[in-house]
């Protein structure tokens, strides 16, 4: 069993969480300025079996799409290209950063830590595949 990689990409930059090998836990695992994203994904695709890319959906609060949607689209396309055999889901990222900035606020790190937007993405995707899995555990059961 692989692991299951959740993206949420931005503009400048990406946050990556991955599950562990038997996709129990989902934990932050870092985050990539989005002109490497791709280098990054192929070193560690080299290095660590991917089952499942979930990549974040952007949407906006009334459901209508993002204005990063289409960057997202073909961020996708690249991606499939590239590592064809690993299959691609999108997943709605709505509220993730807002879900991202209560976590890190509530886990008590300290004031200039909580302004790293670079956490802000890695906890986002981290919220990203955790939503992911919840839903995967609802359908097997």
């Amino acid at each position: 069993m692989g692991r299951v990689l959740a993206i949420d990409y931005g503009v400048r930059r990406t946050g990556l969480a991955a599950t562990d090998p038997l996709q129990i836990i989902p934990g932050g695992l870092t985050t990539v300025e989005t002109p490497k994203l791709l280098n990054f994904l192929k070193e560690y695709l080299s290095k660590e079996q991917v089952e499942r890319f979930v990549v974040g959906l952007p949407k906006q609060t009334n459901g209508r799409d993002s204005e990063n949607l289409p960057r997202v689209q073909a961020f996708v396309e690249q991606l499939q290209k590239v590592f064809p055999s690993v299959p691609v889901e999108m997943w709605d990222e709505r509220y993730t950063s807002v879900l991202a900035q209560q976590t890190i606020l509530q886990s008590g790190i300290g004031k200039m830590a909580r302004r790293n937007k670079a956490l802000v993405d890695e906890v986002s995707a981290t919220i990203i595949l955790q939503g992911w899995m919840e839903r995967r555990r609802i359908i097997k059961n």
